[in-house]
C-alpha cells in the first residue's frame, strides 16, 4: 500500500434540514507532509467531535481503487482525491486485507487499524442525495479510521508497511458488515470483544447481542 494523496479540510457550512451545520468532510490534497497527531491530523477540520477525531479515528484511510466505481455512479460530480473525507488517499487498501488491530509504519509514525467509517447525512449531503448512505453500506467498502500511535509525518509516496498482524481478529470488510447486518455474527463479535484497537463502548454495544 502507498499514499497517494494527503487531504485536509478547512472548515465549510452546509444547510441541513434548515439549519447551518459545520463540516470538515470537504477535504483537499495537499502538496507537503502532514502531521498525524495521537488526536487527529495537525490543521484539518473535525466539526463534530462526538463522532469524528480522537484517539480511535485520528486519521481516515480510503482506497483509490474504489474511486471509478462511485464515479460511475455519481458522474456529474466534481471529483478529486479526498472525495470520501479520507485524509490518506491510499492505493492498494482492501478492507477484506486489513484487520481491526493490525500495526503499520508510514513515514514516521506507527499506526493502528481501528475501525471502519459508519457513513452520516454530511456524506449524503456531499454527494447530493442521502441514498449514497445505503449505496456505501451495501458496497461494502468503508475504508478505515486509524489510531495513531506513535506520531509523525507523513506524505505522498510514503509506503505503508505492515509491522504486525492482529492475533484472531476480524477484518474491516468483516466488521462493517458486522455492524450493519440484521443478524449478527457471533463468532465475529467475540473474537473482538478484547480488541482494545475498538473503544470500548463500540464492543459493550456489540455485546450486548450475545445475550
Amino acid at each position: 500500500m502507498k499514499i497517494i494523496s494527503t487531504n485536509i479540510a478547512k472548515p465549510r457550512t452546509i444547510i441541513w434540514n434548515g439549519s447551518e451545520v459545520k463540516t470538515g468532510i470537504y477535504k483537499k490534497p495537499v502538496h507537503e507532509p502532514i502531521l498525524l497527531g495521537n488526536q487527529g491530523v495537525e490543521h484539518d477540520e473535525v466539526s463534530d467531535r462526538n463522532v469524528h477525531g480522537g484517539a480511535f479515528k485520528a486519521c481516515y484511510l480510503f482506497s483509490e481503487n474504489h474511486y471509478d466505481y462511485w464515479k460511475t455512479l455519481y458522474p456529474t460530480l466534481e471529483w478529486g482525491w479526498g472525495m470520501f473525507g479520507e485524509n490518506l488517499t491510499v492505493s492498494g487498501l482492501n478492507e477484506k486485507d486489513i484487520h481491526i488491530g493490525d500495526l503499520y509504519r508510514i513515514g514516521e509514525t506507527l499506526i493502528q487499524v481501528t475501525q471502519p467509517r459508519e457513513p452520516c447525512f454530511k456524506f449524503g449531503a456531499k454527494f447530493g442525495s442521502q441514498n449514497v448512505l445505503k449505496q456505501f453500506i451495501d458496497y461494502g467498502y468503508s475504508g478505515t479510521y486509524i489510531r495513531v500511535l506513535e506520531e509523525g509525518y507523513v506524505q505522498t509516496g510514503d509506503v505503508i508497511e505492515l509491522v504486525a498482524k492482529a492475533k484472531d481478529s476480524i477484518s474491516t470488510w468483516q466488521f462493517f458488515k458486522l455492524l450493519y447486518s440484521q443478524e449478527k455474527n457471533m463468532d465475529h463479535i467475540k473474537r473482538i470483544l478484547d480488541n482494545n484497537a475498538l473503544p470500548q463502548r463500540k464492543r459493550d454495544k456489540l455485546k450486548a447481542f450475545l445475550k
